[in-house]
């Protein structure tokens, strides 16, 4: 009679024999024939119900090794040159092994996200260096990153399935039991594509990562973090290279502690990266001229090139800021303190004197390397109450002396800037106010005050002054490009004008005081809005480069950005840039930063696109749980849009956008316009167009998608035909509004329709 191995024997077995797994591998090691391989089956069941073996197809492996044959995601290079990577079919019980690829010079080129097939090799006790487990040799790259879906699992009786988070993602995904890893009903997960669709025709998915309870406080951020694929956890080496800085003294700077610099912010303000300070130009070819001086914290001189944090900087690209944290760009060490232009502390700062005339026209400037110490971290409420005549402790010594000053350059440089007529769009911004648990309390709309106004304007001349001094020096740098409106847009934009009353100038140059004439028109009008996002869609998206090709919304030649290196690299390199080009040290531009100058401009501009839309998307959450608790209210509101499922509309009171699906209209057809931006009943006449008012009702809020379903009640105060609504009572055209198909465009356009529809006939009849 045969004997049957222990369950220990066959644990031993298996993990000694990576490659030998099969039930029949097992079988033939241990000599067991005829009816013993029952009994061996019957063992391998045991182990698996155990959780000791897991079952893969016809062989059996230990969860908590990896095969010897594995799928990995490969990840970023260590410091000492070494690729690493992950495991994409962990099931352990511990954390993932730490895997390093090992390439020879015939393998392809690997980066973050490339998806292997490699042969793995488990490392002895003696041969790990850290959590170094196992070497990885490639068998062959199997491409880029699959699909990526943030959403809701659902614990079901095959497997799971997976609701996304993503507005207008109605499909679900379906997630095999072997694809779970761990996941519990209801909880926040990352997953990829996986496989073919299933028999139900849902698209396969395995999970990757747990993120937690999606209705848990401050949540909201996470989902935007990993949904758009932010950096928020900086590596080891990053976090040791930023604590072991010192700060920085006076060796090889000229000393401005003496001058009565002051930062000013909003009152959350996480950091304090810009300090001014402004006096009477005593120069008598400059009577009642100005001279500013603007300070910005010296972050070339801790973050230089190639470093660690050199490299973590440029791949985050700039800060993205969440109502309720901010994922930076640099570690705390820097942004929050040796960066940070503290109250009564000395900082290193590049420094910016500017003399500006009367009317606030820039007749020169230079660039030093400096020390400041700052006299007060104020916050732009408490300066201008002092200028309103409310000051407090803090602003009542410093009123005559630093802050009316202020005010003084400031009232001249408006005047310049009225007379160079940058875009001067209306488009409130909106806050979100947070409890200490996470939750949101208000949603309101942040005051603009003279002593925002005044801070924005030095900041602009300050990167002009930056962008000409490189210039006249002929250094690399990135500018800050914002080219003029395309044609096509800006006929959309006329075309809005012209139904809304007004008129947009028509064959010149466009100018943006041709734009602000609009504005104007349009201003303290019911049309107000619509014309202000109208020409806010009209423009081109900023963007970074290293060819200067102007910045039409502030109409100026030449522009870079100075005044932020803390959140955004572009500053950094234009900094490094001037400690170049004024030979201040050797912590300047590197021949590597100018070699991949494009690079990094199109890779910046990306990052920026990234944390917009992360910051957006959060803004929506945020405002659909807010709302929440209001579904069955009426709000007024504006529409914003229109497309062929529905109409957009903005909510005055929090700015909050919703959907009012079009099968919510009623029962008769709605044709979508494109070119005209409208809907139109097919048996009302009714015409659904943006800039209508509207009132409409709160059907839905989904703080997980901040998707907000609408339904309308009044349209321009009319009721909609039989009481519009989901009910889908279908009325009669109402006295006074314009039939359709009246206009010539529009007969033209059903004309166009007609003849193509009758086309269509024909060819299907020539086909049969």
């Amino acid at each position: 009679m045969t004997d049957i191995p222990s369950k220990a024997e066959i644990l031993k077995f298996i993990s000694d024999n990576p490659t030998q797994t099969a039930k029949r591998d097992i079988a033939k090691a241990f000599g067991i024939k005829g009816a013993a391989r029952i009994d061996l089956k019957r063992l391998l069941k045991e182990l698996e119900d155990e959780g000791l073996l897991e079952k893969r197809k016809k062989t059996y492996r230990d969860p908590d090794r990896l095969p010897p044959v594995s799928v990995l995601l490969v990840g970023e290079t260590t410091d000492d040159g070494d690729l690493t990577a992950r495991p994409l079919e962990w099931e352990g019980e511990g954390p993932e092994p730490e895997i390093h690829v090992l390439l020879r010079n015939s393998d392809p080129a690997l980066g973050p996200g490339d998806r292997i097939l490699a042969r793995l090799t488990l490392l002895e006790e003696d041969e790990r260096v850290g959590d170094h487990q196992y070497d990885a040799r490639l068998i062959r790259k199997i491409g880029t990153n699959p699909r990526r879906i943030l959403g809701i699992f659902r614990k079901t009786a095959e497997g799971g399935r997976i609701v996304p988070i993503d507005k207008g993602a109605d499909l679900e995904w379906l997630v095999p039991p072997g694809a779970i890893h761990g996941a519990k009903d209801g909880e926040l997960i990352e997953a990829e594509q996986a496989g073919p669709r299933s028999r139900m025709g849902l698209p396969r998915a395995r999970v990757v990562a747990r993120l937690g309870d999606p209705t848990a406080p401050r949540a909201v951020s996470l989902i935007a973090i990993h949904q758009h694929g932010i950096p928020d956890a900086f590596p080891d080496r990053v976090v040791e290279e930023a604590d072991g800085m010192k700060p920085a003294g006076l060796s090889g700077r000229e000393d401005l502690r003496e001058m009565p610099f002051v930062t000013i912010d909003p009152s959350d303000a996480r950091d304090h990266d810009d300090a001014c300070y402004v006096e009477a130009d005593s120069a008598e070819d400059n009577r009642d001229g100005w001279v500013i001086w603007v300070a910005i914290a010296d972050v070339a001189h801790y973050v230089q090139t190639g470093s660690a944090l050199d490299r973590e900087a440029r791949k985050r690209g700039n800060s993205t800021y969440f109502p309720d944290r901010v994922v930076p760009m640099l570690p705390d060490r820097l942004s929050g303190d040796l960066c940070s232009l503290h109250e009564g502390v000395p900082r290193a700062s590049i420094a910016v004197r500017m003399r500006i005339t009367a009317q606030g026209h820039k007749i020169g400037h230079d660039f030093h390397r400096v020390l400041i110490r700052s006299v007060a971290s104020l916050h732009y409420a408490e300066v201008q109450a002092a200028m309103d005549g409310q000051t407090n402790d803090r602003t009542g010594p410093l009123l005559e002396d630093v802050i009316k000053p202020l005010y003084g350059a400031y009232a001249a440089l408006r005047s310049a800037r009225q007379e160079r007529q940058p875009l001067d769009l209306d488009l409130p911004e909106r806050r979100i106010v947070l409890s200490e648990e996470g939750e949101v309390t208000s949603v309101n709309f942040r005051d603009r005050l003279d002593a925002h106004r005044l801070i924005e304007e030095f900041m602009i001349l300050a990167n002009v002054a930056a962008a000409e001094t490189l210039i006249a020096k002929k250094s690399p740098l990135l500018f800050r490009v914002h080219e003029e409106p395309p044609a096509e847009k800006l006929e959309a934009l006329r075309e809005t004008a012209q139904a809304a009353g007004f008129t947009l100038a028509k064959g010149q140059v466009l100018r943006t005081r041709h734009l602000n004439d609009l504005l104007n028109a349009a201003a303290g009008t019911e049309q107000a809005e619509l014309i202000n996002m109208s020409t806010l869609r009209s423009m081109t998206q900023a963007y970074y480069s290293p060819v200067n090709f102007g910045h039409f919304g502030l109409a100026l030649a030449n522009y870079a950005h100075f005044t932020s290196p803390i959140r955004r690299y572009s500053d950094l390199i234009v900094h490094r840039a001037l400690i170049s080009s004024h030979k201040w040290g050797d912590d300047g531009l590197k021949e590597e930063d100018v070699e991949r100058l494009e690079d990094t401009a199109a890779h910046i501009s990306e990052t920026e696109r990234r944390s917009m839309m992360a910051e957006r998307d959060t803004t929506d959450r945020y405002l659909a749980a807010y709302l929440s608790e209001r579904v069955g209210s009426e709000f007024p509101g504006r529409i914003s849009g229109v497309a062929r499922f529905g109409a957009f509309v903005r909510l005055d009171e929090t700015g909050a956008d919703g959907l009012i699906p079009i099968r919510s209209l009623g029962r008769e057809y709605f044709h979508h316009d494109r070119e005209e931006m409208t809907l139109m009943g097919a048996d009302s006449g009714v015409v659904i167009t943006p800039g209508q008012r509207v009132m409409v009702k709160l059907v839905q809020a989904a703080p997980v998608t901040g998707g907000l379903e609408l339904e309308l009640i009044t349209l321009e105060d009319k009721e909609m035909p039989g009481g519009g609504g989901s009910q889908g009572r279908k009325g009669g055209f109402k006295p006074g509004r314009k039939r359709p198909g009246t206009s010539p465009r529009r007969k033209l356009a059903k004309a166009k329709k007609k003849t193509a529809k009758t086309k269509r006939k024909v060819t299907r009849t020539r086909r049969s």
